[in-house]
């Protein structure tokens, strides 16, 4: 039987005081890994959602860098290394080059899934920063989505939904030039962590916050397998908050 959890829902007024509030949080998750352990592990994201908190993180004071291990999420298959749309570099331009002294473990397709599961390796990271898709997927497990993978990565096919929110989000100029195919970390991957936080900003994602909230937990809704996890908090504009105005 499933134990269900409620994420702890924090509003903010707008992405800049999101991505302080995400961050800060996120900063002190670290901060407490290190001082237990000495390192810190954490998944990130990759997507326009999180610019607001990883710019305030990597600002963030009297944080380790050189203790802390990043991951990240996905990765498009048939991508040059060298595109600007490919997470790993959009991870580096957009936050690891204000943290050099971070160690990065780039997801490389190239590689297959299973080099990137041998890297990752069965310890649980200390914290996955996440957000949503406009369809609720975490990650690029898309609905519906596996919330009991015996795999930690895998090669997915992409659906319409996912590939146009890239278009939307300026990444691509035209569908056509979305790849078809990604490897992504699993559900059950990406919860083997000691606390989630995710940043979910603007109206667009009203409906996918809403239903990972409320829908049965269930491969329908990829979000609501966030409810499984004892440690979640869901930081939120007033665009993206349900019940609310944009």
């Amino acid at each position: 039987m499933t134990v269900e959890h409620a994420p702890r829902v924090v509003t903010c007024s707008d992405r800049a005081e999101l991505g302080r509030a995400a961050s800060a949080a996120a900063a002190e998750r670290l901060r407490k890994a290190i001082a237990a352990t000495g390192r810190a592990r954490v998944m990130l994201a990759a997507a326009p959602s999180q610019k607001a908190t990883l710019a305030a993180l990597a600002a963030e004071p009297d944080l380790d860098w050189s203790r802390v291990e990043c991951f990240h999420m996905d990765e498009y298959v048939d991508l040059k290394p060298d595109a600007p749309q490919s997470f790993r570099n959009w991870l580096r331009r957009n936050f690891l080059d204000k943290v050099p002294q971070a160690t990065f473990h780039p997801l490389a397709p190239e590689d297959g899934p299973d080099t990137y599961a041998q890297l990752m390796g069965d310890d649980p990271f200390d914290l996955v920063l996440f957000g949503l898709g406009v369809n609720g997927h975490l990650a690029f497990n898309d609905p519906p989505a596996d919330f009991n993978d015996p795999e930690a990565t895998k090669r997915v096919a992409l659906d319409e939904t996912s590939r146009r929110q890239q278009v939307d989000e300026g990444n691509f100029p035209a569908l056509t030039d979305v790849p078809t195919h990604a490897v992504t970390v699993t559900i059950p991957r990406l919860l083997n962590a000691h606390a989630l936080i995710g940043s979910v900003p603007g109206s667009v994602k009203r409906q996918a916050v809403q239903d990972t909230l409320t829908r049965p937990i269930g491969p329908d809704y990829p979000g609501t397998a966030l409810r499984t996890h004892p440690d979640v908090q869901l930081f939120l504009d007033t665009g993206s908050t349900p019940g609310s105005t944009p």
